[in-house]
């Protein structure tokens, strides 16, 4: 039987579907990186994945099945494991009589037949079926092994350790049991694959949340909560003294928030976890922001920005002095963004301070500050004595109160760029905020020059994207032009194993960027509202949020759903 290298090469030439010289392209790679051909030539871009399942199917006449549309019999699935399933993407679809049909991404792998075979007993019907979705009815039919995984860890711990967690209800256990029971390798063990599985979920926060009879961990992936698999919740209190161990907080304080931080190395990288712990009623909950430096994109271009945000942000950074602000609800990026600009213009003959609170990543060639109010050292201060170090530069994490914006403003005049972030929804609405705030309207026009709002988006998955036409009423509701309604293409995610069925992998930024033109200047001295700036930006040629979000979804980068959910609608 040739193998199906072999006759996958047949097929291939015989319906001129590649030619030689991309079958020896395709050879090339797979010399050098390994892998399926199949699976080479369709990265290569040489054949669609559903042309080559379909002339597959035809060239070795085996059926095709398309695994999204046929329910599978959960009791058929259990005919063979889970780690067989996943190691030769197969999944048994039926049984009849002393023969099981086996869909397979791979009908020609004699040795997957054989240790099916001689592992059931039963005769194998093969037919083909797209990778993909074999593994999306793998991860659909099978249960999921994490819980059991956590169940066994839980078995390896001492009788003792789980009876004094178990009185974790009426009976608070001693620190010094605690601090044994967070050094013990089940609990280890059970804090890692949580971190771990975070990590690889590309989650940026992880939630750990007691109740009266359950524990609930959530991680936020793409800005969205999703709830995972947990331990029992006799495991909290252990779990909690781990955390607390790895940041070097007090164990035996339980009645106050405490904050830390911990670094450790996941899957070859060095991740910090900067840690948060409250109490509540049913216990201290945790609250873990992953700072992954590698996930980081400090790149202006790759953020996602429109050609005319980019165009305008680097414009006004290279002024000598002025205020750029960035503005956005909190997880919208905005301090991203104030990296990536410092970043951009970061040079050796530039002297660039930052104060935050606290500090998100370092950033080599640049002075960091951490605020800490507690001691004294506010925004405010650390912004006195960071104009003492002869700055070009300055960074302010956040403007939060009156004499924090008038240093931040006086130092924009006395021949200083500072960069800041503000609580605002709309870039118009920063500079009423700023006047609320008590600045005065001639000081804000001789120092802000730049206001940018902006929200993340979540991007379609690449692998599972489909293209579809808005229906008629929906875009009529977006004001969009009548005379392409019904044949502007938007794009939609299907849902697929690379981005765990959601449809969405990734995200990218939408922003409404507001320059101070002359007009806008009279109308922020003549104290006009917010909705008359904004009317004067977009004559001027700004893009709103929902329009740069409605682009972005033309474009194929994200959805209209997700543009719905973070934007307002216009005026």
């Amino acid at each position: 039987m040739l193998s199906l290298k072999d006759r996958l090469t047949e097929i291939l030439i015989n319906n001129k579907l590649i030619t030689a010289t991309q079958l020896e392209q395709a050879l090339k790679v797979q010399t050098t990186k390994g892998g399926k051909l199949s699976d080479i030539i369709v990265e290569l871009k040489f054949v669609k994945e559903s042309e080559l399942i379909t002339i597959l199917s035809e060239g070795l006449g085996l059926p095709l099945i398309d695994l999204k549309r046929f329910k599978i019999d959960l009791e058929i699935v259990k005919i063979i494991s889970v780690d067989i399933a996943r190691h030769y993407q197969i999944i048994p679809i039926s049984k009849m009589g002393d023969t099981i049909t086996l869909a397979m991404a791979d009908p020609l792998n004699i040795f997957a037949i054989d240790h099916v075979r001689s592992l059931t007993g039963f005769k194998i019907n093969p037919i083909i079926s797209p990778v993909q979705d074999i593994n999306q009815a793998i991860e659909a039919s099978y249960p999921d092994t994490s819980k059991g995984i956590i169940d066994d860890l839980v078995k390896e711990m001492t009788v003792s350790s789980i009876e004094l967690v178990k009185e974790e209800k009426e009976v608070s256990l001693s620190d010094q049991e605690l601090s044994r029971i967070s050094r013990e390798a089940p609990v280890i063990k059970v804090v890692n694959m949580i971190l771990e599985e975070s990590i690889k979920k590309k989650a940026s926060d992880i939630l750990i949340e007691p109740f009266d009879k359950k524990l609930r961990i959530r991680f936020r992936i793409d800005g969205i909560l999703q709830e995972q698999k947990t331990p029992p919740k006799t495991m909290h209190a252990s779990i909690v003294s781990r955390v607390k161990v790895m940041s070097e907080l007090d164990i035996a304080e339980h009645r106050v928030p405490q904050d830390g931080r911990f670094k450790i190395k996941i899957l070859n990288r060095q991740i910090d976890f900067r840690v948060s712990i409250l109490p509540s009623t049913y216990g201290e909950k945790v609250a873990l922001r992953i700072l992954d430096k590698s996930q980081a994109n400090l790149d202006m271009k790759k953020l996602g920005f429109s050609d005319y945000a980019l165009e305008v942000l680097r414009k006004m950074s290279l002024l000598p002095h002025g205020m750029i602000l960035v503005c956005g609800p909190t997880g919208s990026g905005k301090t991203t963004t104030l990296y990536a600009i410092l970043k951009s213009v970061d040079s050796p003959d530039k002297n660039i301070v930052t104060v935050e609170d606290p500090v998100e990543f370092q950033l080599e060639g640049i002075n960091q500050v951490t605020a800490r109010p507690e001691i004294g050292l506010s925004f405010a201060a650390a912004l006195r004595s960071i104009l003492r170090q002869d700055p070009n530069i300055i960074m302010i994490g956040e403007i939060r109160d009156y004499e924090t914006v008038d240093i931040a403003i006086k130092s924009a005049l006395t021949g200083h760029l500072v960069l800041s972030t503000l609580h605002t929804t709309t870039a118009a609405g920063a500079v009423v905020r700023l006047v609320n705030m008590g600045v005065e309207p001639y000081l804000i026009n001789s120092s802000l020059v730049c206001v940018m709002a902006q929200r993340l988006v979540r991007k379609v998955c690449s692998h599972c994207k489909e293209m579809y036409v808005l229906k008629n009423e929906i875009a009529a509701s977006l004001k969009l032009d009548p005379a392409k309604i019904g044949k502007l293409q938007f794009y939609k995610g299907r849902g697929c194993e690379h981005c765990f069925n959601t449809g969405y992998s990734g995200r990218t930024v939408i922003a409404e960027v507001l320059q101070l033109s002359p007009k806008i200047r009279e109308l922020i001295l003549s104290g006009s509202q917010e909705q008359f700036v904004k009317q004067q930006a977009r004559l001027e040629g700004m893009k709103t949020l929902r329009e740069d979000g409605i682009a972005a979804a033309l474009k194929g980068q994200t959805t209209i759903e997700e543009v719905l959910r973070v934007t307002a609608p216009d005026e």
